[in-house]
Formats: C-alpha cells, structure tokens, sequence
C-alpha cells in the first residue's frame, strides 16, 4: 500500500506535487503528462467550466470569453484575500479561488498515491510578507485554511528552500555547507545548510539550518519593473498633466503591470476614472491606449507578452513587444540591457539579503561549499552571477528548476508522516 502523503509546492508563478513511490522520490503529473502546472485558473464563460495551468492560459490567449487569474500565492497577507472579484453572476473571495487552485493538486496527488490523502506538507517562503510577522502569520493561516477545506487534515509546513536543501542532500557524498538559493516567481530565499549523507537520515535538522531569510520579490515582480519602465510609458505613464503642474496618477498603471492587480482595473470605476485621466493628460493619445487595453479586457494577455519578453532577453537575445490595439500597433523592441537596468534595484535587493543571510549564519562568503540554485528566476543572467559571484569557492549545482522544493517536500513528508 502506497503512503498516503505527499508534498504541495503552490508557487506564485508554477506549482508541483511531489510523492515517494515504492521509496523514491518523484513528481506526480500535475496536468496531463506534465510535472508542472503554472498556477493559473480560467473562469470560461463559454462553456461553463473552470480550467487550470496551461489550459487556462491557452482558453483565455484564443479570446474565450471568462476571466483569468495568476499569481494568486501573491494576495495572501494581504489586504486582497478578503477582496472578492466578479465571475459572470457570483462574486468568489480570492481565499476560494485559491482553494480550487489547491483542490487540483489535491486531486493529483490522491490520483498519483491511489487514496484520498489527508497528510500534506505545504511548501512555504521564508516571508510572505516582508518585515511584518503578523501578516505573515496570517498569510499561512489563510493557506492552511484553504488547505483544510480541500480535505487535508493534517498539515505542516515547511520553507521552500529547505525543501530545495532536502533534495539536494539526497544525493550529496560528504559533508557540505551550503547555501540554497530559491528564486521563484514571488519570492527570493536563502537557506544555509550543514548537508551529509548522515544528516539526511536524521529527523530534527534544526541544528543543520545555519541562517534562512528571505524576501517578497521574484520573477513577477521582474515582470512589473519591465513593464514599468518599458511598456507604461507608452500607455501614459510619467507624462504630465496638460497643465504641466504635475504627472498622470502612477495607480493605474500601476496595477496594469501587476498580474495580481490586473483584474481590478475591470470595473465601471475604473474605467469612468482612466477617462477622466485622458481629459486631464498632455497626451490624451496614450491614454486611449490604455483605456482600449483596459476596456478590452487584453491586461493579462499584455503581461503575458512582458513575461514571455522577459525570458527571451534572460536567454541573451532581443525581443519586440507588440501592443496590438484597436486600428493601432505599437512595437517596443527590448534588450537585455534594458531588462537589466529595469530590474536593477531589485537585484540590490536580492544581493542584500545574501549579504544578511551570511551574516545571520556567522560565516563568511568563503565559507561556502556549494551554491544550490533553484527557482525559475535563477534564469536571469543578472541575478544568477550576482550571487554567483558572492561566493568565489563555491561549486554551483542547478537544481530542478521548478522541481526541487515539491520533491523536498515530499521528502519532509516522509520524514514527517511515514
């Protein structure tokens, strides 16, 4: 008899399941074939029906009428949670919408050990919430809640990058310090880690973790920088009032370039609002770009074309935008260049909490054995040799990009349940 449990990486950006089978550890097919699904959920107006992952985007990318939402990981410690958003006749807190997001792997991962599974291990970042520990704490109540109303009942949680540490140990042959880098969708954490093969067999690694922090900026928010400086300025944003005195309301755009937000924008406020802004602006032309993106419900669709820009220029070549409006199109060719000037700041950031989380463990940047790299924004050249080049010792292993934390968990699940 298999066991009943398993691990839940709910990403901001993708999501796994990771279950042992007969011993070993593995991903479960989380949609089709697939072994990762983008956390995404599509509301199809047309036929009724609630898709998720990859059908999801493709029903709402071919124009089918419903409503579309990704990176929901985002609103939890937030004020956003207990906001509700329309589908058709209902209005569906953004909690529910991420329990269905969860009843999916869920039911994966009942599919994948043959029972209905009530033992789990939540992955989680080192901070849903920066610098403010009760919405933090709120933030994994509200996903443990959702959680339970799936039919998990007994659940623990454990922080996503010593899950990537667990998988990484699993193969290693002596004893290592090592500092595991998870850079995903939403957040960035670190975890230094005492790794051997004696430790893996151990319970309580409380001792083995040396420092762990982390911080609420990832590949979404990579996303919204570049479209910030490269895309809303076309659509108006930082161009003046026709009075000159001051510039435009930053909000609008704002939200437009925010995949959390997006949806916001779809409201008759908002609307009566972005042409109010059209009559006060120097440039009355580029607002009405934006008010045709907005009215045409093409927000999520414009993300998808900054995030799919972004990878093409993380790959080291250009790209060209194209913004496709009514009897207008507008081609913004990018570089990576200009990728990396736009996400600078937050590649500060990321540097920082490396430098704070070496300080938390006591050592220095020589101390360490090996950098364990996982997260789909490792990708990214600038924030990839960044840490690369903190740590000159180090032996850099690529984890399972998006793999690693879901086959940890499922690893502490073991260690937890079986």
């Amino acid at each position: 008899m298999k066991p009943a449990f398993g691990g839940i990486d709910f990403g901001t950006s993708n999501s796994t399941v990771g279950v042992i089978d007969n011993g070993a550890v593995r991903l479960a097919p989380v949609e089709g074939a697939h072994l990762t699904i983008p956390s995404a959920i599509f509301f199809n107006f047309e036929d009724g029906h609630t898709y998720f992952g990859r059908r999801a985007i493709e029903d709402y990318t071919l124009n089918s009428e419903g409503r579309l939402m990704r990176s929901l990981k985002s609103v939890l410690g937030t004020s956003l949670i207990n906001e509700k958003t329309r589908v058709k006749a209902r209005s569906i807190p953004f909690s529910d919408i991420i329990g269905m997001v969860l009843g999916h792997l869920k039911a994966c991962l009942d599919e994948a050990v043959q029972a209905d599974v009530e033992k789990v291990v939540l992955g989680r970042p080192v901070h849903f919430v920066d610098e403010d520990e009760a919405a933090d704490r709120q933030a994994q109540g509200e996903l443990e809640k959702a959680a339970r109303e799936q039919g998990f009942k007994h659940i623990e949680f454990q922080f996503e990058p010593i899950a990537a540490a667990l998988d990484y140990e699993h193969g290693v042959e002596r004893e290592e310090l090592a500092l595991i880098a998870d850079i995903g969708g939403g957040t960035s954490d670190f975890s230094i880690v005492r790794v051997s093969p004696e430790a893996r067999r151990r319970a309580d690694r409380r001792s083995d973790v040396l420092a762990n922090t982390g911080v609420h900026l990832g590949g979404t928010d990579f996303d919204r920088l570049l479209s910030m400086a490269r895309v809303m300025p076309e659509l108006g944003y930082m161009t003046p009032t026709k009075d000159g005195k001051r510039n435009l309301p930053v909000s609008y755009f704002f939200d437009l370039a925010t995949w959390q937000r997006i949806n916001s924008l779809y409201s008759n406020k908002s609307m009566t609002d972005l042409r109010q802004i059209r009559y006060d602006a120097a440039r009355p032309e580029l607002i009405d770009r934006m008010i045709d993106i907005v009215q045409h419900r093409q927000g999520h669709a414009l993300a998808g074309r900054v995030e799919r820009a972004k990878i093409d220029l993380a790959a080291g070549g250009s790209s060209l935008l194209d913004l496709d409006l009514t009897g207008e199109r507008v081609d913004l060719p990018l570089t990576a260049e200009m990728l990396d000037d736009a996400i600078g700041s937050a590649v500060e950031r990321i540097d920082a909490t490396v430098t704070r989380t070496l300080a938390d463990a006591g050592l220095k940047e020589t101390d360490i054995d090996t950098l364990f790299m996982t997260g789909g924004s490792t990708g990214i050249p600038a924030v990839r040799e960044g840490i690369v080049r903190r740590l000159p010792r180090a032996r850099l292993v690529k984890g399972d990009v998006f793999g690693s934390v879901g086959l940890g968990l499922a690893l502490d699940a073991q260690r937890k349940f079986a």
